[in-house]
């Protein structure tokens, strides 16, 4: 479901909203900005290493893949967490690898852009949301659930 609606929202921008053109969603708060991102996380530039990120976030999202197949019928927080991240990971991948088949690739699509006029956070996407929620509930299980086999050791 993830990666359905992140490909669509992306299409849609592609679509409808001009490369670096904004729409205010809430206020300048909350803007939808058409940008290109041909790097990775927050912008960073891999310059001519494009087929390497490719090939490693392949790995990742197979190991990622892996890792939710392992954890299917754990903790909620735990199985929806690494979904999300998969979901996530899978969407971005779909864009990184069209530099395989798109002769001028620009970049992953990002366009949800949050932050007030003097600071604004680095524009993302619906991947890249959900595998930061995932990551919340990761963590959120890791520290506030009761895990048995620390309670068996205390004995």
């Amino acid at each position: 479901m993830v990666v359905f609606i992140d490909q669509f929202s992306k299409l849609w921008i592609k679509n409808n909203l001009p490369h670096w053109e904004t729409w205010n969603i809430l206020g300048s708060f909350l803007r939808f900005t058409h940008v290109k991102n041909p790097g990775i996380a927050f912008g960073i530039s891999v310059g001519q290493f494009s087929i390497i990120v490719v090939f490693l976030s392949i790995i990742a999202t197979l190991f990622i893949a892996y890792l939710h197949w392992q954890e299917r019928n754990n903790h909620p927080l735990i199985s929806i967490g690494l979904g999300l991240i998969l979901g996530g990971a899978i969407g971005n991948l779909i864009d990184r690898s069209s530099i395989f088949f798109v002769q001028n690739y620009e970049g992953v699509i990002d366009f949800i852009d949050i932050g007030s006029s003097s600071f604004r956070w680095y524009t993302f996407n619906i991947a890249d949301s959900a595998v930061t929620i995932g990551i919340i509930f990761y963590l959120m299980h890791s520290f506030f659930t009761t895990k048995p086999e620390l309670l068996e050791r205390n004995d």
